[in-house]
């Protein structure tokens, strides 16, 4: 289904502020979990081990879930799963204000996982309305608001607590009223958009069905585990970048507005190539610029924990989402451009299997390295592992449907 100018722009701004808003208070607890989990009485190498752990949960619960919200939202309503998933935003920041034990934060960000699942029906929905000659630059400004959210998050909340005094209980109710906002202004903003192929029959057995289908389907298995190479990297790495910054400052008044320097920057970064790479993509094609931009990644993994300073290591984080924007977005314009119309929907309602797959395996295995090796191994770990698989995607047949964009 095709729309006028106006609608798809409208759409697409209206689920731009939405995924900005999930960002942003997202990305507050990524860089606030260390210093909440000192707030909470676990320190030193135990710190580590949860850091790691707790950052898994947001995902083991989600990754199951995925399936069947796609289904739900192509069956009967793609405004109802999306309005779900900002509710859900809500009381999970409200649950980590509320938190005062370690097990009640793990409880908390264990309930992430019913949040889980809109951003491919987002993504689905732009791609059904979006002209095809602007797909691969719809879908990179709709990726641009994950980074600027990841960039104001922290930014904002090292503002509010070294500026204004704020507690971070404080900044997750603030996160929780937008939340809500988000979910009133999808509910209020948009209308219906029906996928071409509307599903029939049990959701169970369509879920399963959705997702036997993509992953039988050799170029998305191909692109998916292109994605999830991307996402182990970010994964190990993203967890620890607070730690690093915090062996530069040390724990204190600043802290929260150096770690919105490093993690905001790196953020910013991403916001602002990510459209970029859409366009480039668009004329070069998405697999060259894809590889570029994995093989950029893993070198920049490697240089952020040998950073002498606050600013370096901001520079370097800088680069990283840089580049890991533009893969991600080059991921979307193959998804979008390669997939079969009858499994199109499908597949961009799956979109982020790779992402929960490795958000649960990659600050697992950062744990382990963490405990062996100290804050520097899960970086030296990221990059290892996105450098080999870069290679392997390099030299590995790419299939007749992933090597152009037609």
């Amino acid at each position: 289904m095709r729309e006028g100018t106006a609608a798809w722009r409208g759409l697409l701004a209206v689920y731009f502020v939405v995924s900005l808003i999930e960002s942003f208070g997202v990305s507050q607890i990524f860089a606030l979990l260390p210093a909440r989990l000192l707030e909470l009485g676990v320190t030193g190498d135990a710190r580590l081990t949860f850091i790691g752990i707790f950052s898994s949960l947001i995902f083991v619960v989600g990754a199951p879930l995925v399936p069947l919200w796609g289904v739900w939202a192509d069956k009967y309503s793609r405004t109802a799963v999306i309005v779900r998933s900002a509710i859900v935003e809500a009381v999970v920041f409200a649950g980590v204000a509320l938190s005062t034990e370690p097990w009640q934060l793990a409880v908390t960000l264990l309930l992430v996982g019913f949040q889980l699942g809109n951003t491919g029906v987002m993504l689905a929905a732009i791609r059904d309305v979006a002209p095809r000659a602007r797909i691969g630059l719809a879908v990179a400004i709709f990726g641009a608001s994950g980074p600027i959210g990841f960039a104001l998050g922290p930014a904002t909340a090292g503002l509010l607590i070294d500026g204004f005094g704020w507690s971070m209980p404080a900044v997750f109710w603030a996160s929780a009223g937008l939340s809500v906002a988000a979910a009133l202004l999808v509910w209020l903003g948009t209308r219906e958009v029906r996928p071409e192929v509307i599903p029939v029959g049990p959701t169970v057995r369509l879920a399963f069905g959705a997702l036997r289908g993509v992953l039988t389907d050799a170029t998305v298995r191909r692109i998916f585990a292109i994605y999830a190479v991307a996402f182990l990297a970010t994964q190990m790495s993203r967890p620890y970048l607070p730690v690093l910054v915090e062996g530069l400052v040390g724990v204190g008044p600043g802290l929260a507005s150096a770690v919105a320097l490093v993690v905001g920057t790196a953020a910013l970064a991403g916001a602002i190539v990510s459209p970029l790479g859409g366009a480039l993509g668009d004329r070069v094609g998405f697999r060259p610029v894809l590889l570029g931009a994995l093989a950029l990644c893993g070198v920049t993994l490697l240089v952020m924990p040998v950073t002498p300073g606050v600013v370096p290591l901001a520079g370097a984080s800088f680069a990283f989402a840089a580049f890991n924007a533009v893969a991600t977005a080059m991921v979307f314009g193959l998804l979008a451009t390669q997939t079969p119309p009858e499994r199109r929907s499908a597949t961009l309602n799956l979109v982020y299997l790779p992402l929960y797959a490795a958000g649960i395996v990659g600050p697992a295995l950062a744990a382990g390295a963490a405990a062996v090796g100290g804050v520097a191994a899960p970086f030296v770990a990221g990059a290892v592992a996105v450098l080999i698989g870069t290679a392997v995607i390099a030299y590995r047949s790419p299939g007749t449907r992933i090597a152009a964009n037609a």
